[in-house]
């Protein structure tokens, strides 16, 4: 009898045991899923080192009109997300151009394919005005039809793709006075900007996600004094913050002073000389942002300002090449992106570096025209030398681009690479 209650007791506490040690695991695995479903919002991964940002166009050919499977756009979010990016920025939703749906179906396909997938989106909405690419006259005071279906499109895939979508941005580079073929006044931008604000209010787009308009730094008053408008004030206190973009890489040709060579650098081998011009380079970009801040600061001290653009062409035939500048190769490249890419993790500004791929359609008349060469890969997805070392570490073993593994381009020959290599022309008369 003894031995019987023993057994039943010793067997009943066993059971207990069992169940609090299972409910542990329960909580613990609640605990886990909870983890991994955190919803992360702009206000969390922009300006976190963690989550490096790019812009990103998959097209292959020499016109938009052959669009990128969503096969090949897994491979390329799978390359991009072994290198650490982690948001990727994106510029229309036309009807005819489904790429940035597709993206968004493709990451939300690897998500579900890989838990450990993680990637988000800032979609852009893009801008045009009256007449923008037609046979008439560019109105820049009124703006394209085209633009509400825009905006509307963009809104029904930010709802479709909520745990994608974490920013829109209304127009690229459309306020600055140089893009003369589609520029608008800073009031259409903020009509959009306060349309989208207004749904989020609603409760018609998540109260989370962030709106923003991307734009040379001039356009957000680091320049000229003639763009800071009222209406420019009353949109930098519209959007959640400001996306500002920045090129030294085009100013060696239009603001070239800081690409000079110094009379007491001149003595200094050929590398060390580009290495400073570098250094000079990141700089003017450093002033910039710095100009940008101080205004922006000065209408809204609270607006936080994120590079939505900056990048260096390693080919070029036009200004910027052997008979220009001088600024295009592949060496210089690397040293941008490493020290643009430091300063900003370091100071806790996003940089959407320009770009992953290099895209031939941007200047399909002409293979070697500038545009068509800012990606850190090729075309054939060769690693360019802003990420040699990660090809060294293996961070793209197993994937391709189109079928072609990742190697490095020069065959990884550093000298072969320091053979294309010219020095700042500080003769060159624009």
């Amino acid at each position: 009898m003894k031995n019987s209650l023993f057994t039943y007791v010793f067997c009943g506490l066993i059971l207990v045991l069992s169940s609090c040690k299972n409910e542990v695991k329960s909580k613990e695995s609640s605990g886990l899923q909870q983890k991994t479903e955190v919803k992360l919002t702009a206000k969390d991964i922009l300006g976190n080192p963690k989550y490096l940002a790019i812009s990103y166009g998959g097209y292959r050919a020499k016109s938009r009109t052959i669009q990128p499977t969503i096969a090949q756009l897994k491979e390329d979010l799978k390359l991009l997300h072994a290198m650490g990016i982690r948001i990727i920025r994106t510029y229309n939703v036309q009807t005819q151009y489904p790429h940035a749906s597709n993206v968004l179906e493709a990451i939300h396909q690897l998500k579900k394919e890989d838990d450990s997938f993680e990637m988000y989106v800032m979609l852009g909405a893009w801008i045009d005005c009256l007449n923008a690419w037609t046979d008439k006259a560019p109105n820049h005071n009124e703006e394209s039809p085209q633009n509400e279906g825009e905006i509307e499109r963009a809104v029904v895939l930010a709802n479709k793709y909520p745990d994608i979508v974490k920013i829109i941005a209304v127009g690229n580079e459309a306020m600055v006075n140089w893009a003369a073929s589609y520029y608008v006044q800073p009031k259409v931008i903020l009509k959009w900007v306060n349309h989208l604000q207004q749904l989020k209010k609603d409760g018609k787009l998540s109260k989370d996600l962030w709106i923003t308009s991307s734009d040379d730094f001039s356009s957000w008053g680091g320049g000229p004094d003639s763009y800071r408008t009222e209406d420019l004030r009353q949109l930098i206190r519209a959007v959640d913050y400001v996306s500002m973009h920045t090129y030294p890489y085009h100013n060696t040709h239009y603001n070239s002073d800081f690409w000079t060579t110094p009379e007491a650098d001149k003595k200094l081998s050929k590398q060390e000389i580009v290495d400073k011009a570098m250094v000079r380079a990141l700089n003017f970009a450093k002033n910039q942002y710095e100009n940008v801040s101080e205004y922006v600061k000065s209408i809204d001290s609270t607006k936080s300002i994120h590079i939505g653009e900056s990048g260096w062409a390693t080919v070029s035939n036009g200004h910027y090449g052997f008979n220009g500048s001088r600024a295009t190769d592949e060496y210089k490249q690397g040293l941008y992106y490493k020290s643009m890419r430091d300063w900003t993790n370091k100071n806790q500004i996003s940089c959407f570096y320009f770009e992953a791929f290099d895209e031939q359609w941007k200047d399909a008349k002409n293979e070697n025209g500038s545009e068509n060469h800012f990606g850190l890969f090729t075309l054939k997805g060769e690693a360019k030398y802003p990420i040699w070392d990660l090809v060294d570490e293996g961070t793209f073993a197993n994937l391709k681009r189109d079928g072609h593994p990742i190697k490095k381009t020069f065959n990884g020959n550093i000298d072969m690479l320091l053979s294309t290599v010219n020095l700042p022309n500080t003769d060159y008369k624009k």
